[in-house]
């Protein structure tokens, strides 16, 4: 992080202590040349940070695509998730009030994800 060149890198500091703050068993590793979140080892939501015209996140089961989504069920209460299949989506915020607002949203699907996830 201290070498990222992103217009918007305070945006992704306070996102990466939201995450990091959702669940004490969340850990922190580089994937995608960006932040990503595991539990387990596995990730489980990752910086999408390319192209930067906002700040987006994938939340995921994992680097490989799962084939078991058949049964796969989760119901995001917060509205954040924009779903690209069924058991990946993304969540999207254009700048520091976004995120402020909705910190504890954030901080509710993280933690309801990773354990909807962990294996």
């Amino acid at each position: 992080m201290e070498n990222l060149n992103h217009p918007f890198k305070s945006e992704i500091e306070t996102v990466r202590k939201i995450i990091l703050s959702a669940n004490d068993q969340i850990t922190e590793q580089i994937k995608w040349n960006g932040p990503s979140f595991c539990i387990n080892g596995d990730d489980r939501v990752t910086f999408r940070l390319n192209p930067p015209k906002n700040i987006q996140l994938v939340f995921h089961r994992g680097a490989k695509v799962r084939t078991d989504t058949k049964d796969f069920l989760f119901d995001d209460p917060t509205g954040l998730l924009k779903w690209l299949a069924k058991d990946r989506g993304v969540v999207t915020f254009q700048d520091m009030s976004e995120i402020t607002s909705r910190n504890n949203d954030l901080k509710l699907l993280v933690d309801k994800w990773v354990k909807a996830t962990a294996y």
